[in-house]
Parts: structure tokens; C-alpha cells; sequence
């Protein structure tokens, strides 16, 4: 694998339904050398941080296979960075990937986490407002990842995986979890196990104590 674009958040506002809402979703590709953080990469813009960023989602990536299906899928190509992806790496496609998998990208290692949820800040980037339903139907939710190792990437560079050697969950596994309404417990405390998102986790946590408690 290879990195394809590293790209940052630009402060910018748009149109969300009758209101304007201040966004980082706009991400423009950089060829410049990049130092990643715990907190992701330096001016990397995120307007909600209740929902974006943190530890442990610190950086965003999206793989060119899904940018490639999501080409045909519109009928038009969408760049590096149009989903809100901080990078954009060849020969990845999300639904592929473990909660624990680490990539080694110049001197930085991160972790995969979450997948992403869409939501409406997306649906109004596309321009689209059937475009959540699209995108998880769609099934190439993209990866967030904690940094295990800061370090400089800059596009070019190649792009290894190491895989977790613990219990598998897939990333798609979370996602398609999220809109289900039949929850059971073997699940929920099996993703409890995994190394997920603070985020996740949470919402796993709330899901698996409504569903004790209807016991």
C-alpha cells in the first residue's frame, strides 16, 4: 500500500438544512511533509469536538478502492479528503479491516478503532440529503485511527499493516451494529474486548446495559 494524499481540515461553513453550521469535513491534500500527533495532525480543523477527534480519533483514513466503487457509484470522481479522510492510501478498502490493526506510515503507527458513522454534516458536503442512507448501504465507512506512535508522513510513502493478534472484530462489524435493533449480549461484550473508540465504546456500553436491563 501507498499514501495517496494527506490532507487537512479547512474551517469553513456551509449549509446544513435551514441553518449554517461551521465544519472541518473540507479537507484539501497537501505534498508537504506532515507531523502526526496524538491529536492528529497539527491544523487540522474539527468544529464538534463531542463528535470528531480526540485520542482516539485522531486520524481519519479512507482507501482508494471505496473512492473507486464511490466513482461509479455517483457517476463523478470524488478527490482525496472529500469524505473528511486526513489520508487517502491505495489498496484499502475499510470493510476489510480489524478494530486493532495497525498501519505503519513514516515514522507514525496508528491503530485502527471505529468505523465512520455518517451524519448529516457528510450528507450536506455531498450536497445530497439521501446520502447518510447511501453511505451505509454503501458499506465503506473508512477507518478512524489512534496514534500508537507520533511521527512525520508525507504522501508517497509506503503503507504496511500489521495485524491484531487478539479477538477479531471488524470495523464493518461496529458499523452495521450501530443500526441494529436486535443487540445481543455475546456481541456487545465482545466488542467491549476489542481495543475500540472511547466514543464507541460508550455508545456499546449504553446498548448492552438497556439490554440487561430488559432482562
Amino acid at each position: 500500500m501507498q499514501l495517496l494524499s494527506v490532507n487537512i481540515g479547512q474551517k469553513r461553513t456551509q449549509q446544513k438544512g435551514n441553518e449554517l453550521e461551521t465544519t472541518g469535513i473540507y479537507k484539501l491534500p497537501t505534498h508537504e511533509p506532515v507531523q502526526i500527533g496524538t491529536l492528529g495532525i497539527k491544523d487540522d480543523f474539527i468544529a464538534s469536538e463531542k463528535h470528531h477527534g480526540g485520542p482516539d480519533q485522531a486520524i481519519y483514513i479512507y482507501g482508494a478502492p471505496d473512492y473507486a466503487w464511490w466513482s461509479k457509484e455517483l457517476g463523478m470522481e470524488p478527490g482525496p479528503g472529500t469524505f473528511g479522510d486526513n489520508l487517502t492510501i491505495t489498496d484499502l478498502e475499510s470493510s476489510q479491516y480489524k478494530i486493532g490493526d495497525r498501519l505503519n506510515i513514516g515514522t507514525a503507527i496508528l491503530e485502527v478503532t471505529a468505523p465512520r458513522i455518517p451524519c448529516s454534516t457528510l450528507a450536506a458536503r455531498m450536497g445530497d440529503p439521501q446520502f447518510v442512507k447511501k453511505y451505509r448501504r454503501a458499506e465503506r465507512p473508512g477507518l478512524y485511527c489512534r496514534v500508537i506512535r507520533e511521527g512525520v508522513v508525507r504522501t508517497g510513502e509506503a503503507v504496511s499493516l500489521d495485524p491484531f493478534a487478539g479477538e477479531t472484530v471488524m470495523a464493518i462489524e461496529l458499523f452495521r451494529d450501530y443500526y441494529r435493533t436486535d443487540k445481543d449480549e455475546e456481541t456487545l461484550r465482545r466488542f467491549l474486548r476489542a481495543p475500540i473508540a472511547i466514543r464507541a465504546r460508550k455508545d456499546v456500553e449504553r446498548d448492552l446495559e438497556k439490554l440487561l436491563s430488559r432482562v
